[in-house]
């Protein structure tokens, strides 16, 4: 009843999803990253701007593009070593590279269109068609508001409706540079359906605009604060856990180098209109260390969210993969409790959430954080025991005790089926009692 999904779904199957096993996917398919013209830069004046034509060769180079807004960092300023990408080897180089490290088919291929079928990130963009797209920056027009820009709901000639991220005119910052150019630089290297996608971006004068996908239904965060009108039930919740999870293992294992997202929370979570999730916003994205050549971590400053940072990445200025491990470990409390990760109008005992849930969980008592939204049962019990056991290893505080994501994604997919099969009796007796939950499949 609660729940946002089809309210008569069967757990047992589910339309908008395909009934793959995580096992399989992660070790069945062939690398589909091949070298396209990724990102498309819009026409200046000049337009010959040889650091942006460089910043587009660069991209060029990648496959599949998914970027947020950003600012102009590309033009005025150099790479930094932490942004500085591998040279693009041969086809033959690069297709041993790609067997080395997995492959991206199955759950990690594109499987929906780009703009006017071209290429991911490959669609010109002028001011003139921006400003048609957004009624010139119309008021109205805006959805959401970033740390270096506002973001505008568009709608494209061809009727198609986009998000377009327009950078703060202070984008000579140098910080929002670096972060424009991060976001930029990553998003052209992946493609995946649970990753925003990118269309193109535009330097023009002083304007900096990113084009991607629009995702209709809001953040994580919005649904968990029941901005929308109704409550996400907890079959949702567990399924956005696994499409984030998806996400984010892609990131670390899939591209063609391991890349680290560091800002993964329920703000940066948007659900489409069948409330599958996508991850959004690269601007502290990195590259992870090059373990081929013995590398355990990336030395950098700490960069992220008060309330997901991994404590040991804080205290020692290590970042790896593991990082993530940590951030979807608060994540996962988030979408049992419904809580943000700090909550600071609470008692002094429950304001850091994952400590507050992870010592009811040792205590036994792990239903009593579940979100008060949703109905206690022994079903909904059981879930929230196995969720907040998979948070606890998640959030250890060396990073070597905490699970791959690629793990994480498996246990969920163990918890979702288990779920699923002890709701299908109640799904067949609901019909004699209503229930304040509604399970759906997937």
């Amino acid at each position: 009843m609660f729940g946002r999904r089809t309210p008569t779904a069967d757990a047992r199957s589910t339309p908008d999803r395909s009934p793959y096993s995580p096992s399989s996917t992660y070790s069945s398919a062939s690398a589909s990253a091949s070298a396209s013209s990724a990102t498309a830069s819009g026409k200046s004046r000049s337009g010959n701007n040889p650091v942006s034509t460089a910043v587009r060769s660069i991209a060029g180079a990648f496959s599949g593009c998914f970027v947020p807004p950003e600012p102009d960092g590309a033009r005025s300023y150099g790479v930094s070593e932490e942004l500085r990408t591998p040279s693009v080897a041969s086809n033959a180089s690069r297709s041993g590279s790609e067997r080395s490290r997995g492959s991206v088919r199955g759950i990690y291929s594109s499987s929906y269109n780009s703009t006017q079928d071209g290429k991911p990130g490959s669609v010109p963009f002028t001011m003139e068609e921006i400003y048609a797209a957004t009624r010139n920056f119309s008021p109205s027009f805006k959805i959401g508001q970033g740390g270096f820009g506002t973001v505008y709901k568009g709608r494209l000639a061809d009727g198609m409706v986009v998000a377009v991220k327009r950078a703060k005119k202070s984008v000579y910052d140098k910080h929002l540079g670096v972060e424009f150019q991060s976001e930029i630089r990553t998003l052209a290297r992946v493609e995946h359906l649970n990753l925003v996608k990118f269309y193109g971006y535009l330097e023009y004068e002083d304007e900096r605009i990113v084009v991607v996908e629009y995702v209709p239904n809001g953040t994580l965060r919005e649904h968990l604060d029941c901005m929308h009108g109704s409550i996400l039930d907890l079959a949702a919740r567990l399924d956005i856990a696994i499409d984030v999870a998806h996400a984010v293992t892609y990131l670390h294992m899939y591209t063609d180098h391991p890349i680290i997202h560091r800002d993964i929370k329920s703000s940066n979570i948007l659900l489409n209109e069948n409330f599958r999730a996508k991850v959004a916003d690269f601007g502290f994205a990195r590259l992870a260390a090059d373990t081929e050549s013995g590398e355990t971590h990336v030395s950098t400053q700490v960069k992220g969210t008060a309330g997901y940072l991994d404590p040991e990445y804080l205290r020692t200025y290590q970042l790896t993969e593991k990082s993530d491990v940590y951030s979807f470990g608060v994540l996962l409390v988030e979408l049992v409790t419904g809580r943000r990760p700090i909550e600071a109008k609470r008692e002094l005992k429950e304001r850091i959430t994952a400590r507050w849930a992870m010592k009811k969980f040792t205590e036994g008592d792990a239903i009593s954080t579940l979100d008060p939204m949703l109905e206690r049962t022994d079903l909904t019990n059981f879930a929230v025991e196995k969720i907040l056991e998979l948070a606890l290893q998640c959030l250890a505080p060396n990073r070597r005790s905490r699970p791959s994501m690629r793990r994480c994604a498996e246990i969920l997919w163990g918890v979702r089926k288990d779920y699923r099969e002890l709701s299908a009796p109640d799904l067949r007796s609901s019909s004699r009692s209503e229930r304040s939950i509604s399970v759906r499949g997937e």
